[in-house]
């Protein structure tokens, strides 16, 4: 006699099967059981916290250092006052007919921190022109906790963002998101490859789980089925994996988690990138053994809603075959 299926029986049970269904048991255990062991340091009678705004006094104590010499006022505006950057990648391999390719490139959105922010946000990306949205983690203002209002602020800009939009998480994210994000239209990369189909011609998308704090990642899973010479474009939240990347064979990087340092010192030298890289791929293009990336400094904040000397992008990437 054939086993049984177990019927799950509440919300969190459901929740697992079907995050084991979508992503394999091994990794939804994983995600989940790491996940769950991070909470319960952050709320455990040790005190020990695993990420900065875990700490319960660290934003009140950034904000009061900060108005105490001037800056809150002007770094809070500054943190809502968006640019629009333009990047392109030169790809002689690249199909024909993903010449002038665009791509709208968003990350660290952190859209349950600041209303203003996430409202600025979905205005500045209302005007522009791109062919396909991808998301680069870090859409929750913490590192634990409920998910529900960073899924409300997903949404709104769901709403804003036309066509198709593939996202990976980042190192703020719950796997338990998942669901909700691919209900309102997103795509999730879970270690998974995407064909991109343009006028008759394919590139070819992968995405990885977070390798920052969760190392999840899995690039051999992600890119084993892409062709050998195929357009390659790996979604990552975090530089920190860029060598294994690059002698993965992947042609393009993008990716996010520094902030660009968010509280710069003057000339935009961040005093930390909370990233084991180095520092040249914190921000910006960026090449390493063969590959091209990207590190954007994000659209929102994290731990206060400040900015100085590093302002925040919405980006977007042309593919072309011609010269940079």
């Amino acid at each position: 006699m054939t086993a049984r299926a177990r019927t799950p029986k509440n919300q969190d049970e459901l929740l697992e099967y079907r995050l084991s269904l979508r992503l394999g048991p091994v990794h939804a255990r994983q995600r989940l059981g790491i996940e769950r062991e991070a909470e319960a340091l952050v709320f455990g009678q040790s005190g020990r916290s695993f990420h900065l705004e875990n700490v319960t006094n660290a934003p009140r104590f950034i904000r009061f250092c900060l108005k105490l010499v001037g800056l809150f006022g002007r770094g809070q505006a500054n943190s809502r006052r968006l640019d629009t950057n333009y990047n392109r990648f030169r790809l002689p391999g690249l199909p024909t007919a993903f010449e002038g390719f665009r791509i709208l490139h968003l990350t660290d959105l952190h859209v349950d921190m600041d209303e203003a922010n996430l409202e600025a946000v979905i205005r500045q990306i209302e005007p522009l022109d791109y062919d396909l949205c991808v998301l680069t983690g870090d859409y929750r203002r913490l590192t634990w906790g409920p998910v529900d209002d960073a899924l409300e602020g997903m949404a709104r800009l769901r709403d804003a963002i036309r066509g198709k939009a593939y996202a990976v998480l980042g190192n703020h994210d719950s796997v338990r998101m998942v669901p909700g994000l691919e209900d309102m239209g997103y795509s999730l990369l879970m270690n998974e490859m995407m064909p991109i189909e343009h006028n008759g011609a394919k590139i070819y998308l992968a995405g990885v789980d977070d390798a920052h704090f969760y190392k999840v990642h899995n690039l051999h899973r992600a890119g084993d089925d892409i062709p050998a010479n195929g357009t390659s474009i790996l979604l990552s939240h975090t530089p920190e994996i860029w060598r294994e990347a690059a002698h993965a064979g992947y042609d393009i990087f993008l990716c996010g988690h520094t902030h660009g340092g968010q509280i710069c010192l003057p000339g935009g030298i961040p005093v930390t990138l909370d990233s084991d890289c180095p520092r040249h791929l914190g921000r910006g293009y960026w090449q390493a053994n063969g590959m091209q990336g990207y590190t954007s400094p994000g659209s929102g904040t994290s731990v206060v809603n400040v900015r100085l000397n590093c302002p925040p992008e919405v980006t977007i990437h042309t593919l072309t075959r011609g010269p940079q």
